[in-house]
C-alpha cells in the first residue's frame, strides 16, 4: 500500500510502501515516554520503501531493553516524531501511524510490550465520547 504524510507544521513529507498487516500497537514505556501518551502505532517498512521528500528529520539514538540502539526521527521544527529504525541494522523503518494521510486505514493487527501496557487502555469502550472537544 502506497501512504504519504509527514509532520505537523509540514517541514518534513515522506512517501512510503507499507504493508496494512505490519500495523501493530507498543505499549513499552519507552514508547509511552516518546509519544507522550498511552502507546505508539507503528506500520512497518523496508528502508528502500521510504522516501523523505521534504526536510531533514533529527535523530535521537535511546538504548532499548534488549541493548539494541535505536534512532528516533523526528521534526526539528514541530518535535513531530516520524519513525525509529535499528542503529545498527536500518533496513526496517517504524513510521508513526498518526503521521500518515491513511491512518483510518491502517488498523492495527497486533499489540507488543503488552507487560507495560497501562491497566485501563485495554478497555476503553465505556468512556464517555464526544464528537469534538470535551466541555471543560
Amino acid at each position: 500500500m502506497h501512504i504519504d504524510g509527514g509532520c505537523h507544521c509540514g517541514y518534513i513529507t515522506y512517501e512510503a510502501e507499507v504493508d496494512p498487516d505490519k500495523v501493530g500497537i507498543c505499549h513499552c514505556t519507552d514508547c509511552q515516554k516518546l509519544s507522550g501518551t498511552a502507546y505508539r502505532v507503528t506500520v512497518s517498512t523496508h528502508k528502500d520503501g521510504f522516501k523523505l521528500l521534504t526536510g531533514q528529520p533529527k535523530i535521537y539514538v535511546k538504548t532499548a531493553e534488549s541493548g539494541n540502539k535505536r534512532a528516533h526521527g523526528f521534526c526539528p521544527e514541530c518535535g513531530t516524531p516520524i519513525y525509529a529504525t535499528n542503529v545498527q541494522d536500518p533496513h526496517v523503518y517504524g513510521i508513526r501511524v498518526g503521521t500518515t494521510n491513511q491512518r483510518t486505514e491502517l488498523v492495527p493487527r497486533m499489540q507488543g510490550w503488552c507487560r507495560s501496557a497501562l491497566h485501563w487502555v485495554m478497555n476503553i469502550e465505556a468512556l464517555h465520547k464526544y464528537a469534538k472537544q470535551r466541555p471543560l
